[in-house]
């Protein structure tokens, strides 16, 4: 049966201008680290997908390396694209990475020219597409020149293949010398791809700054802290969940899963009920309340879990004192 997505798609979600470019993003983009591997269920892949168009998440993020095994989530995403999607190409983002292993020998790993350009024919192949809207580098490289991994993204986009390119993880300093670089170069730095969530706040110790003052979008992921930000773990490690399942691609290790992180997720939860939230909802809000964030990406394993976190665009703004008394609950124990 052809797939006719939701009319009313675009007023289910807002956009935000990326950095200073001419990019919109979904507040919220849609990402498939997980949940659309070989070994995972295609159709409620499909599912998902189509949830997540329906409600005005045109972003779809990838990496050469999502799965289980590394490719197969661009794999499942093409035959997806290719069966549903394929007419409302113009209407999707399409973003994917290169910097962590993907095949054997010296050329399928880190910053190199050579495994940047090879890596994205790769992808292109795999997905069916003939270029992608974000192209990243996945992780600085301390072994290649700074100026040859940017090199190879500038190329990328002269040659047609990206529209935009985008690091990812790199330090505050790290990503200063790459945007002026890629400057120098013509092709600017469109976005900056970190790891932040109420329990990973790294980015707040200079990176945001960087990001603000150069003009340049932050899309961030695990807004969830992988799960630990919703009411999954609240009371221990249910069998269905992502530290159960062994599954490795980045699953939540058991050993976070703390007694003192629960308690804070209790906490903050009774902070979200207040707010008439859910604790996944409020930690979503909680990250896409500050401006330089340009969307955060969203995993999820079964379509409910998209319309919960759309939910959250009801309710993007805190009181002071709900600010504080995240603050509180955070700052616990010294963490």
């Amino acid at each position: 049966m052809t797939y006719l997505p939701d009319t009313d798609r675009y007023q289910k979600m807002d956009y935000r201008r990326c950095g200073k470019s001419g990019l919109m993003l979904p507040a919220l983009s849609l990402g498939l680290w997980h949940n659309f591997g070989a070994i995972d269920n295609t159709e409620n892949s499909r599912n998902i997908m189509h949830t997540a168009f329906d409600n005005g998440i045109t972003h779809f993020d990838l990496a050469n390396n999502y799965g289980p095994p590394p490719g197969s989530a661009e794999t499942t995403f093409g035959q997806i694209f290719k069966e549903d999607f394929k007419a409302f190409r113009d209407e999707i983002l399409v973003s994917t990475k290169a910097g962590w292993q993907m095949w054997e020998g010296p050329y399928g790993d880190w910053g190199s020219k050579k495994y940047l350009v090879a890596s994205l024919d790769q992808s292109l192949k795999r997905m069916g597409l003939d270029y992608v809207d974000i192209y990243y580098h996945h992780r600085p490289d301390p072994n290649t020149p700074l100026e040859e991994t940017m090199g190879a993204l500038d190329l990328i986009v002269r040659q047609g293949k990206a529209l935009y390119v985008g690091i990812s993880s790199y330090s505050p300093t790290e990503t200063q010398n790459a945007i002026k670089i890629l400057k120098d170069l013509g092709t600017p730095c469109l976005i900056h791809q970190p790891r932040y969530s109420m329990f990973d706040r790294w980015v707040e110790d200079g990176l945001l700054d960087v990001l603000g003052e150069n003009g340049v979008g932050s899309i961030a992921f695990s807004p969830l802290a992988q799960g630990l930000l919703t009411n999954k773990y609240l009371d221990g490690i249910p069998q269905d969940s992502r530290a159960a399942s062994q599954r490795g691609n980045g699953a939540i290790a058991e050993d976070v899963i703390t007694p003192d992180n629960i308690a804070k997720a209790r906490s903050l939860n009774e902070i979200a009920a207040k707010r008439d939230q859910s604790l996944a909802q409020m930690a979503l809000a909680w990250v896409l309340k500050d401006n330089r964030i340009s969307s955060v990406l969203i995993g999820a394993s079964k379509p409910e879990q998209v319309i919960d976190s759309v939910g959250a665009l009801q309710n993007l703004t805190f009181t002071i004192d709900e600010l504080q008394a995240i603050e509180n609950i955070l700052n616990t124990n010294g963490n």
